[in-house]
C-alpha cells in the first residue's frame, strides 16, 4: 500500500520570513510552490484574470505593454476593502485550482510530502486542506523593519498588515510555530523539528 503523501500549508504574516522557510523545505527536498509566483502567473498577458482586472478596476491598472501595474492595483486595492474582495473574488479561485493541479501532480509522482506556501490560508478557508499548517512568525518591529526594506511607506505597510488576520489568530490555529528572528541556521534547525514532529521525511545531510 503506497503511503499517503503528507500536505504541509505555510503561512504566516508578510514579512515574516515564509521564503525563507520555503527555502529550507526545498533543501530537505520537499516539493514546494507558492502562490505567489502562481499568482503572478495568473496575471500575465493573455490570461483571463488580467483582462477581468482591466474590466473591474479600468485600464490604469495596465501599462502601454498590456502587463501589470503592480503598484497601481495595489494602491487601490489596499486603500479599499471593498476593492481587495473584488480583486481576491477574481484571483482567489485560478490561484486555488492551480497549487490543487500541482498537488495532484505531486501525489501521481509518488511524493511523501509536500508544501504549499499560502499567505492567507486562513483569510481563505483553505486550512482544511492540509494534514498539517506550519506558521512563520516574528516580533512587530521585525516585520515592520523587513517590510521597510522594500520600499514600502508607512503607510503601505500598516495596509498590508491589517490586510491579513493578525499573527496571534494564525499562531492560535497552526500546527507548528517557526520563529524567524534568529540566524538562517536556527530557523533551518526549526523547520527539521517541525517536520520530525510530524513524521515527515527529509534529506538529511548538510541541506544548508
Amino acid at each position: 500500500m503506497v503511503p499517503q503523501m503528507k500536505l504541509i500549508s505555510l503561512t504566516g504574516g508578510v514579512g515574516m520570513g515564509k521564503t525563507t522557510v520555503a527555502k529550507c523545505c526545498q533543501a530537505r527536498g520537499l516539493p514546494v510552490v507558492d502562490t505567489d509566483a502562481l499568482a503572478h502567473e495568473a496575471v500575465a498577458p493573455g490570461q483571463p484574470a488580467l483582462a477581468e482586472i482591466a474590466r473591474v478596476f479600468g485600464p490604469s491598472v495596465l501599462d502601454a505593454e498590456g502587463q501589470l501595474r503592480r503598484s497601481e492595483l495595489a494602491r487601490l486595492v489596499f486603500a479599499d476593502a471593498i476593492a481587495r474582495g473584488r480583486l481576491e473574488a477574481i484571483l482567489h479561485p485560478r490561484i486555488r485550482e492551480r497549487w490543487g493541479e500541482v498537488v495532484v501532480r505531486w501525489r501521481g509522482a509518488g511524493e511523501p510530502a509536500g508544501v504549499v506556501v499560502i499567505p492567507l490560508l486562513f483569510e481563505t478557508g483553505a486550512e482544511r486542506e492540509f494534514d498539517t499548517i506550519f506558521c512563520v512568525a516574528c516580533s512587530a518591529a521585525t516585520q515592520e523593519a523587513r517590510l521597510a526594506e522594500r520600499g514600502w511607506s508607512h503607510e503601505e505597510c500598516r495596509q498590508r498588515i491589517q490586510a491579513q488576520w493578525p499573527i496571534e489568530r494564525k499562531l492560535d490555529l497552526a500546527h507548528r510555530v517557526i520563529w524567524t528572528e534568529g540566524p538562517r541556521s536556527v530557523t533551518a534547525r526549526q523547520v527539521e523539528r517541525a517536520l520530525d514532529l510530524d513524521g515527515i521525511e527529509w534529506r538529511r545531510g548538510d541541506a544548508d
